[in-house]
């Protein structure tokens, strides 16, 4: 355990130290950048230019130190921010939201009840006569209705299943 611990460390501080180096040799355009950036701008500088390609990213002194923080930290204290961040994403998570549109599925019909059903459905579906109700209830399982409230689909599942159909609510 002390081996790989001590290798992971000094892996970690190899890291950090040759992300130093690269800083350190940024560090002289930095300078000439806050210097450009605190100087009065002309109209003609205040243009942005892209930067050229192969050219180094530019990264804002806030996120260098972050890396820097980063590089720098036990493995101790990176299982312990891991967990912070964890808990973060967890707090952040939005709650679920109560469905308030259902759809009105018919499953299954009682064979002997299967004359009342088609009445049912023929009465459920406006513009629907009885020849396409009985198709309907014969090629089941069937969407009867979409997109309704809620007091409206129990309504509806009620008036079916007394009707002799099984209903599910999706």
């Amino acid at each position: 355990m002390y081996c790989t611990t001590h290798c992971l460390r000094s892996a970690l501080r190899a890291a950090a130290n040759t992300h130093r180096q690269h800083l350190q040799r940024q560090a002289p355009a930095l300078c000439a950048l806050r210097h450009l950036m605190t100087s009065p701008v002309s109209h003609s500088d205040a243009i942005a230019t892209p930067p050229l390609d192969g050219a180094p990213k530019q990264y804002s002194p806030k996120i260098q130190q972050l890396v820097t923080d980063i590089a720098n930290l036990t493995l101790l204290e990176v299982s312990d921010l891991n967990e912070l961040l964890k808990g973060a994403e967890d707090d952040e998570a939005p709650a679920k939201k109560e469905k308030t549109h259902f759809i009105v599925k018919l499953t299954e019909m009682k064979a002997a009840e299967k004359v009342k059903l088609i009445k049912e459905v023929k009465n459920c579906i406006q513009g629907l006569n009885l020849v396409q109700a009985k198709k309907l209830v014969e090629s089941l399982p069937q969407e009867i209705r979409t997109n309704v409230s809620k007091e409206e689909a129990e309504k509806l599942k009620a008036a079916l299943e007394a009707a002799g159909g099984s209903v599910v609510l999706e």
